[in-house]
C-alpha cells in the first residue's frame, strides 16, 4: 500500500477535525444573503451535508486553497454517506451496483476534473482531482478511471453495502419500480425485463418522470484572496440503467465557477437539468448584470417553462460572496453556508418556484427564454 503524501495526511487530519466539530444551525426563512463574506464555504442541502460546509470553511481557515476545501468538504460527504445519495453504499443501479460521479473546478484556471460512472474507488471527489492536476483531460469515466485511480494510488473497494443491496432486491421484488426504461417489452411499468424496443408503430408518448433521488452536493468555496472554486459529488440516481450519467461530473450542469464572475451549484434531475447548463447560465447571467438571485430565478424557469414537473434546486454565488437560491419541485430544498468568522453554519431555506410569472427580469436584461 502506498505511503499516504503529505497533501493526504493533511486531508486526513482536517476531515477528522470536521468530524469532531458539531455546528450549530440557524434558519433563515430568506432566498437573498447579501452579507459579503470571506473565507466562504457554500453547498446546496443542509442537514446531513453540512458536515462538508463545515469541513470546507475550517479548511479554508486553516489557510488551504479553495481547490483543497472543496475537495475536502465532498470527501466528507462522501465519507459519512450524507443521506445516501452521496458516497458509497447509496443509489444501487439495475446491478444492484453504486458507482460514482464527481467533479472539481478551478475558477482561476477554467479547467475542471471529473469522473462518472466511477467504479469500486470511495473516493471520488479526490480521483476527480487527480483528474484535473495530473491530465489535460477533462472526464473520465466507468473501468478505465477506476484504472486511472488505481494508477494514483487508490485503493479499489466494494462501494455496495448490505443496506444498498437490500434495497435494490426490494425493488427487484416491487417489478422494479420505478425504473427509467421508455418504449420497451415488456412494459417496463410491469416488468424488470429483459427488455427490448418497441417497433415504431407500437410507441407511445413518454411520461415525463423525475428522478428516484436527486440529492448531488455542489460545494463552493472562496479563499481570503477571493479565489474560487466549486465541485460535486454524488452517487447519481437509484435503479438507473447501467451508465448512466446525470448531470453531476458535467462542467456548467452540477456546478461552474469564474473567479471573475461567481460560481453556482445544482441539483436535481440530473436528465434533464444537464440538457441546459443551468449553473453554466446562471454565472453567464451574473456576467450579463443579473443579481444572484435574477440570475438563480432565470437558471430554473428555463428549465421549468420546457419540463414543469422536473424538480431542481440550485445556489448562486457572485465573486463577492453574494449568494441566493431558487428551486423547483421541491417542497424543502435548502443550502448552507458559513462564512468570514462565522461560528455557525446557516441553512438557507427556499421556496420553489411554481410559475413561469415574473419573467420581466429575463426580459429587462436581454435573457432568452
Amino acid at each position: 500500500m502506498r505511503t499516504k503524501s503529505k497533501q493526504q495526511q493533511r486531508l486526513l487530519l482536517l476531515l477528522l477535525t470536521a468530524r469532531a466539530t458539531v455546528s450549530a444551525t440557524e434558519t433563515l426563512d430568506t432566498a437573498t444573503v447579501d452579507e459579503p463574506l470571506w473565507p466562504l464555504a457554500i453547498n446546496t442541502w443542509a442537514g446531513p451535508f453540512q458536515a462538508a460546509t463545515d469541513a470546507a470553511y475550517l479548511a479554508l481557515k486553516d489557510s488551504s486553497s479553495a481547490l483543497d476545501a472543496v475537495e475536502i468538504g465532498c470527501s466528507t460527504c462522501e465519507r459519512n454517506r450524507c443521506d445516501g445519495t452521496v458516497g458509497f453504499g447509496g443509489s444501487p443501479d439495475e446491478n444492484c451496483e453504486t458507482t460514482l460521479d464527481a467533479m472539481i473546478m478551478d475558477g482561476v484556471t477554467m479547467k475542471s476534473g471529473a469522473v462518472a460512472g466511477l467504479r469500486r474507488i470511495k473516493d471520488a471527489i479526490s480521483v476527480a482531482r487527480h483528474v484535473l492536476e495530473h491530465t489535460s483531460h477533462t472526464l473520465l469515466v466507468g473501468d478505465h478511471a477506476t484504472e486511472f485511480a488505481v494508477q494514483n494510488g487508490f485503493t479499489p473497494q466494494d462501494l455496495s453495502t448490505p443496506e444498498s443491496r437490500a434495497k435494490c432486491q426490494e425493488w427487484k421484488q416491487a417489478k422494479c419500480q420505478p425504473n427509467y426504461r421508455l418504449q420497451v417489452s415488456p412494459a417496463a411499468s410491469t416488468s424488470c425485463g429483459p427488455y427490448k424496443p418497441l417497433q415504431k408503430q407500437d410507441q407511445q408518448s413518454p411520461v415525463d418522470q423525475g428522478q428516484a433521488s436527486h440529492d448531488t452536493i455542489s460545494l463552493i468555496a472562496i479563499d481570503d484572496d477571493g479565489v474560487m472554486a466549486a465541485g460535486t459529488s454524488t452517487n447519481g440516481a437509484s435503479h438507473k440503467i447501467p451508465g448512466r450519467v446525470g448531470d453531476g461530473p458535467i462542467t456548467g450542469s452540477g456546478t461552474y465557477v469564474d473567479g471573475d464572475v461567481g460560481a453556482c451549484g445544482s441539483t436535481g434531475d440530473g436528465d434533464i437539468m444537464m440538457r441546459f447548463l443551468p449553473c453554466y447560465q446562471a454565472v453567464e447571467s451574473m456576467r450579463r448584470g443579473m443579481t444572484p438571485q435574477e440570475a438563480a430565478d432565470d437558471a430554473i424557469r428555463r428549465i421549468l417553462k420546457k419540463y414543469p414537473k422536473m424538480s431542481a434546486g440550485i445556489v448562486v454565488v457572485d465573486k463577492q460572496g453574494r449568494h441566493a437560491g431558487a428551486s423547483a419541485g421541491f417542497e424543502g430544498y435548502s443550502y448552507a453556508y458559513r462564512g468570514g468568522d462565522m461560528k455557525k453554519t446557516k441553512e438557507v431555506k427556499i421556496k420553489p418556484i411554481k410559475s413561469l410569472q415574473g419573467e420581466p427580469t429575463e426580459l429587462r436584461l436581454q435573457g432568452v427564454l
